[in-house]
């Protein structure tokens, strides 16, 4: 079971969260959703709201929910799921159910599915999307160390609608 919180009141350090203990980006409806694992995006303030930002390639299978969706959920975890979390990092929603696979249980009953398992949900509403443009690289190392397969991201940047934490 879980119940909304304030943003405000949260404590935890954004960039372990999300660089070490990694997160599942997932969109998409009870008839059909898709989830990834990402060490990369953000949290923060911009447009005079709390928003996260995340970074999605052309390659995943999830870009399709994130495009067509109106929302979207991060989900973080505990170190107990870290395996679902490597298998959803791993495995494509185009090949099988991954998220059934992972032990995961979806459920839909916000703007966007999450997972029973997280301890701590982001429902962000999106705002804008956008190809990471080359061009507008000023350190030249960024593409041939990040993108030498030329697979530009796709940004989002969300409004964080809701803040659900997991009941103990």
């Amino acid at each position: 079971m879980f119940h909304e919180t304030d943003i405000a009141k949260l404590k935890f350090n954004p960039f372990t969260l999300i660089d070490k203990k990694w997160m599942l980006v997932t969109a998409g409806n009870a008839q059909k959703c898709n989830t990834m694992t990402a060490s990369w995006g953000g949290l923060g303030v911009l447009w005079k709201k709390y928003v996260s930002f995340i970074f999605v390639r052309p390659s995943r299978y999830t870009l399709e929910f994130l495009e067509r969706e109106d929302y979207y959920s991060l989900c973080f975890f505990d170190s107990s799921e870290q395996k679902a979390l490597n298998y959803c990092g791993s495995h494509s929603g185009r090949d099988g159910d991954k998220i059934k696979e992972a032990g995961l249980t979806p459920v839909f009953d916000e703007a966007a599915p999450y997972f029973a398992q997280a301890k701590l949900v982001f429902l962000c509403k999106k705002m804008h999307g956008q190809r990471i443009d080359p061009a507008c690289f000023l350190d030249p190392q960024i593409d041939p160390q990040c993108y030498p397969e030329k697979d530009y991201h796709k940004m989002f940047i969300g409004s964080i609608e809701k803040v659900l934490e997991r009941d103990e």
